[in-house]
């Protein structure tokens, strides 16, 4: 694969991604919702060499409080910290199978949650919704459906 295609294929699922996390749900089903740019960003990481991954985390984490409307560099943080857990595990990452996948998922999406949680309790009034501590879980679960259909597109 050539040196700008992972770029292309980039901006392709920031965009699913994007459409994905703005669907219209009712409050449960959005706190316990997967992180999607997350997910797509952790796939992107491991499986394309890339320069200036904590760069384009700061560009994506902007777009997403752009968005959803947040704090300005809430989620931005809660990117490049998630993602620099995932280039540290990323050797072990590539080559590990589904499950332990699943675990290294679980974990960046806990340092995500916890940022944003973070950043909320610091930043603003903040009422503490129990379901968000599910959206973890649920990124965990979702991530071989994410592997799977970001490979076939990717081919």
């Amino acid at each position: 694969m050539n040196a700008q295609r992972p770029y292309i294929f980039l901006i392709k699922i920031t965009f699913f991604a994007l459409i994905l996390s703005a669907i219209p749900l009712n409050e449960i089903l959005l706190n316990v919702s997967a992180f999607w740019l997350l997910l797509f960003y952790i796939y992107w990481l491991v499986y394309f060499p890339t320069k200036a991954k904590f760069f384009i985390a700061l560009i994506l984490g902007v777009l997403i409080d752009i968005l959803h409307g947040d704090i300005l560099g809430q989620n931005a943080l809660a990117l490049i910290l998630s993602s620099l857990f995932i280039s540290n595990v990323k050797q072990s990452f590539f080559v590990s199978n589904l499950s332990t996948q699943q675990i290294y998922v679980f974990i960046s999406s806990s340092i995500y949650l916890v940022f944003i949680l973070l950043t909320s309790i610091l930043t603003q009034d903040f009422i503490l919704n129990y379901y968000v501590f599910l959206a973890p879980f649920t990124s965990a679960l979702v991530w071989p459906i994410v592997r799977f259909l970001l490979s076939k597109c990717k081919a």
